[in-house]
């Protein structure tokens, strides 16, 4: 079993972030939803991985990251960087 949680950066009123939570949080995999308006250090790791954007939702499934990714784009991702979570 894996320790690795996909990563959902996210904040208040963004309709990108409710549409993607939807299928994330209905697929059973393991997530860790974090809101970057509450934790500064979420919105630094986000703007390092956005280009120096604020963009959310971004995602982190291991060594891959996403800014706005589609749910088949994180299932893929976790299909290569942890399959064992995908096995249920």
């Amino acid at each position: 079993m894996s320790d690795l949680k996909i990563e959902f950066y996210w904040r208040p009123g963004c309709g990108f972030c409710s549409a993607l939570r939807r299928p994330l949080m209905a697929s059973g995999l393991p997530v860790q939803e974090i809101n970057i308006w509450e934790d500064p250090n979420a919105a630094a790791r986000v703007r390092e991985i956005a280009d120096g954007n604020e963009t959310v939702p971004t995602v982190v499934v291991g060594d891959w990251s996403g800014v706005n990714p589609s749910f088949a784009e994180i299932e893929a991702a976790v299909r290569k960087q942890a399959p064992e979570l995908l096995e249920s």
